[in-house]
């Protein structure tokens, strides 16, 4: 009887191309029954493998050109928006301490904002003041780094003073006295502890010429500032096509961070009383030098007119 051999359990039919009776090959989502190579723990090792060597390949070709990127960068900065500097000597203490580092705002200048009383500014020497002064033969390493604004120059001649008066100014020191500026007494707290004013080298009064700065040390008895240099060719002055910046914080070491702002006896009234009258004045005179000629034309019709009648 073939009613047995149909019991339920029918054989399937074989497809073409396949063998008889070959259940596995229709299981699962690969037809051959074989996953692709990809998909196996050899394929997946191999597949990754050179993937990351390819990273590998492009990150050091890129290499190259993220350091120019960086160091063209950092020149930039340096140039034009900050400048770190080392302070190596004692002439602003206790402002600023031997070995300091002061980042200097160099972007200012380039506006063609001057320098205003009270701020702390590096400028480069104005001629002979730090002659005599030995200079550091800086090694490869530390000229490369000078050079994208890592370490000070040790080729730079550079200063770093506080600002007493600017051009227009009137400015004096007697002996045993206060700096007076636009005859203002200065409260001068940052002076070093024990220091005149003016360590007893009195000097003035006189006024500021346009363009330039009267600097002081905050350690008077240990600068030589404008008042040592009144002999010299700009008179003690510093002009401001040479300052470099306004120093803005002291950066290192850690445990002496500190902003560098101005002093608030710069901000007394009537210290900028003579600066007042001077911006006043200007567009006065400007005013009537520019009316001078209509005066004059009208003056001339009105005589015309009167020798017609």
């Amino acid at each position: 009887m073939a009613v047995g051999a149909r019991s339920g359990h029918e054989q399937p039919e074989d497809r073409p191309g396949e063998p008889a009776g070959s259940l596995g090959a229709v299981t699962g989502d690969h037809p051959t029954g074989q996953p692709p190579a990809g998909d196996s723990p050899e394929g997946q090792g191999a597949d990754g493998d050179g993937a990351q060597r390819r990273n590998q390949r492009s990150f050091w070709k890129e290499l190259p050109l993220l350091i120019g990127i960086a160091l063209i960068l950092a020149l930039l900065i340096k140039t034009f928006l900050v400048q770190a500097f080392s302070i190596p000597s004692d002439s602003m203490q206790n402002t600023l301490q031997r070995g300091d580092r002061v980042l200097v705002d160099k972007l200012t200048p380039w506006f063609g904002s001057e320098p205003e009383r009270g701020e702390v500014v590096v400028f480069h020497d104005p001629g002979g003041w730090l002659d005599g002064e030995p200079t550091p033969d800086p090694n490869a390493l530390q000229k490369f780094l000078s050079f994208i604004g890592l370490m000070p120059s040790a080729e730079e001649k550079d200063l770093i003073k506080r600002t007493i008066a600017v051009g227009g100014d009137t400015v004096e020191c007697r002996k045993g006295g206060p700096v007076k500026v636009n005859g203002k007494a200065l409260d001068e707290p940052y002076i070093f502890p024990g220091d005149t004013p003016c360590d007893d080298q009195p000097f003035g009064p006189f006024k500021v010429p346009e363009d330039k700065i009267w600097v002081m040390g905050d350690h008077r008895q240990n600068s030589r500032d404008s008042r040592y240099h009144m002999e010299d060719v700009n008179g003690g002055f510093v002009p401001v096509d040479e300052v470099v910046g306004r120093a803005v914080v002291i950066a290192w070491p850690i445990d002496r961070w500190a902003t560098l702002s101005v002093p608030a006896t710069y901000d007394q009234p009537g210290l900028n009383a003579a600066a007042s009258v001077a911006v006043s004045t200007a567009p006065l005179a400007m005013g009537a030098l520019g009316a001078l000629p209509i005066v004059l034309w009208r003056r001339k019709r009105l005589t015309a007119g009167d020798t017609a009648r």
